[in-house]
């Protein structure tokens, strides 16, 4: 049997800070494990794939069943435990990871070194706590091609202000990774905003008021909502109807 899983999609791919200095920051690719989930699904059909867990959830052994040789057909990995639930951290890692030797998302391995410098803050916000630096921009993968499982373009937007962060093949791609990180690139480069295909829309009409979700901070979130004139529900209410969009983008 010929198993061909699909590439990746844009909205499937979360961007995360990997490090963050006092003068840039590196991000990181990932995909959730909804994501494999669907694509087994997609390929194999619900009943077409299995899991199982063991080592007290540190190795995921994924089968797919051959219909050529009527058996099931396994592979096995190991994770780690994450920061917050430990034991479902590390039992979605070594699924996820078990996946990847299926092939699903292997083409995230590919993907260039992403590094957005803080240039007057243009690249991204940050502050600094308990003497270390932190930013609460987050970050999305706006347009991404890939072929025979290697990224070929990759594009990164800051989703609190709409702007290209970084582009690959091009100012910020592997033939000027050495120069970047001797002098910062200029800041014209990194406030460039996304074309309107690649844009956030931030704002949400929830009961004929313009909630604009792209000002909020998890620390000012009551400020936040004086400021729009909604209740915490409200918020919720709004929230929820912009993930819904999304989705659908």
């Amino acid at each position: 049997m010929e198993l061909k899983f699909r590439d990746l999609t844009a909205d499937e791919i979360d961007v995360r800070v990997g490090q963050i200095t006092d003068k840039k920051i590196t991000l990181l690719l990932y995909k959730d494990a909804r994501c494999d989930m669907q694509i087994l699904d997609e390929t194999v059909g619900p009943t077409g794939w299995q899991r199982r867990h063991t080592r007290d959830n540190a190795n995921c052994i994924v089968s797919i069943y051959d219909t050529d040789m009527n058996c099931w057909v396994e592979k096995e990995d190991v994770g780690v435990q994450s920061n917050t639930e430990a034991e479902k951290g590390m039992a979605s890692d070594s699924f996820k990871r078990a996946c990847v030797n299926w092939g699903i998302g292997r083409e995230l391995y590919t993907a260039p070194r992403i590094t957005v410098w803080w240039n007057n803050g243009a690249g991204y916000d940050r502050d600094q706590k308990n003497g270390k630096w932190a930013t609460y921009d987050k970050f999305a993968v706006a347009d991404i091609s890939i072929r025979d499982k290697k990224i070929e373009k990759l594009v990164i937007v800051n989703e609190n202000n709409g702007a290209v962060v970084f582009e690959y093949p091009g100012k910020q791609g592997k033939d000027t990774q050495k120069n970047q990180t001797k002098k910062a690139p200029q800041a014209a480069e990194q406030t460039r905003q996304a074309p309107p295909e690649y844009q956030i829309n931030w704002t949400v009409i929830y009961h004929d008021k313009e909630v604009d979700l792209s000002k909020i901070r998890d620390e000012k979130l009551e400020e936040f909502m004086s400021l729009q004139d909604i209740s915490k529900a409200d918020y919720d209410k709004a929230l929820m109807q912009f993930n819904e969009r999304q989705k659908r983008r």
